[in-house]
């Protein structure tokens, strides 16, 4: 794992399904990811909801004010109760849309009905959210593909911000510092001998083999 977990980091396993939250159904897919994240030292709670987007959204809201790292597992597919990336998206700040891609990029390697998960990743204030799907066996593969990555995503969440405005204060650069810039600037864009001897190919717009085709054409 890259970045090693936070020491006491709290992480809230989230089920969503209408048989476990009435008590009709094992947990079997919670009851595996809140092993994993234990395993790699998360202190783990765990809590069940129904297949109501309401429900959801507050639920995870609700997580994020004292976990770091919130997971789900059901209501990722493709029938009118999987609901729960529609709650997601509707609770979280912002995507973080890689880490949805890479747990469906591993499923893939399995079968192609990795692809019709719908699972979303983001952030709400400084803690993670990401779906998986609601078989015990998807939920972990998908948590085990981010696992590379999470103690990094995590350190990076809690702060503090290298764009914070103290930072940016910190490193404005000094006067002297500004002129070496400014004259290095003036370097870079005076025309060399070598720009005016080169002609260098034009790839004709539409050409195949021009690697910026399909980005918009700048103005002129």
């Amino acid at each position: 794992m890259s970045g090693d977990i936070p020491s006491g980091a709290r992480a809230l396993v989230l089920t969503v399904s209408d048989g476990v939250a009435v008590g009709a159904r094992q947990d079997e897919s919670g009851i595996a990811l809140a092993d994993r994240l234990a395993l790699v030292g998360f202190r783990v709670d765990r809590r069940s909801v129904s297949d109501e987007r309401a429900l959801i959204e507050a639920a995870l809201r609700e997580a994020a004010q004292d976990h770091v790292f919130i997971i789900s597992t059901g209501g990722t597919g493709l029938t009118p109760r999987d609901v729960t990336p529609q709650a997601t998206l509707a609770a979280i700040d912002y995507e973080v849309p890689g880490l949805a891609e890479a747990m469906r990029a591993a499923g893939r390697a399995t079968t192609p009905m990795a692809d019709l998960s719908r699972g979303v990743v983001g952030v709400i204030g400084q803690s993670l959210v990401v779906n998986v799907p609601g078989s015990p066996k998807a939920a972990v593969e998908s948590l085990a593909a981010i696992e590379p990555t999470l103690g990094h995503a995590l350190e990076t969440l809690a702060g503090p911000y290298d764009h914070d405005i103290g930072a940016a204060e910190e490193w404005a650069p000094h006067a002297d510092e500004e002129a070496i810039s400014s004259a290095a600037t003036a370097v870079a864009r005076a025309p060399s001998r070598e720009d005016d001897e080169t002609d260098a190919p034009t790839i004709p717009p539409g050409d195949p083999s021009d690697p910026w085709r399909d980005l918009p054409k700048p103005p002129d």
